[in-house]
């Protein structure tokens, strides 16, 4: 291959890239958690779910958010709760279907134009989920290994970016069928991954740029 039409290639995946970022920009978020929600209430509408979830988080009908790294619409807004409609396939392929009442969620809304870009890009399409197989560290930060599915493998490297039940992290190691991330005091305390245990469910999505790099 010619250095032209290895540069005409590199343009033109970097241009493909931009094209998705620009579409995807009116809901995406950055990983950055600011508010923990708590499920009040689950019910059943037909075969979806609709979960109301305690929060001052400032949002309205028919805004966009994130849960546990999830994007989802408010349907129905009143003072200190929200209400969003689940489907069934978002309750499948998602940590959502195991929710409780009093479980805490992670909650993020969209990034706003000039808002700051904190962690990384963030769409809320969840890529699979990975099961928690191990829990390590001190009163000062924990190292969470992660087992990864099979699909997901190749986007997973050394110093990438990863998204975490919405929680924007970087991966301090790879190995085998496992990856893991390291947690400071403050994302233990202001994120749901404080909480987690031994083969608990966590939602992955992968770096968009390292998906839609590799095509």
């Amino acid at each position: 291959m010619t250095g032209a039409c290895q540069s005409f290639l590199a343009k033109s995946k970097s241009s493909r890239i931009s094209n998705i970022l620009m579409i995807e920009f009116l809901r995406m978020f950055t990983g950055i958690i600011r508010k923990i929600g708590i499920v009040s209430d689950i019910k059943k509408s037909d075969q979806n779910r609709i979960l109301k979830i305690k929060s001052d988080i400032r949002c309205k009908t028919g805004d966009s958010i994130a849960i546990n790294g999830v994007c989802a619409t408010v349907i129905k807004k009143s003072p200190g709760t929200f209400f969003v409609e689940l489907m069934p396939e978002t309750l499948k392929r998602t940590n959502l279907g195991a929710l409780k009442k009093n479980s805490k969620v992670n909650l993020e809304k969209p990034l706003k134009y000039g808002d700051k870009i904190s962690g990384h890009f963030v769409l809320g399409h969840i890529d699979g989920t990975g099961i928690v197989k191990a829990i390590s560290g001190t009163k000062n930060y924990k190292v969470i290994k992660i087992k990864a599915p099979r699909s997901l493998r190749k986007f997973i490297v050394f110093k990438g970016s990863i998204s975490i039940n919405g929680v924007s992290l970087t991966i301090s190691k790879v190995k085998d069928d496992a990856f893991e991330v390291s947690l400071i005091p403050y994302t233990l305390t202001h994120t749901n991954l404080g909480d987690l245990k031994i083969n608990d469910k966590v939602n992955i999505e992968i770096d968009v740029l390292a998906r839609y790099g590799k095509i």
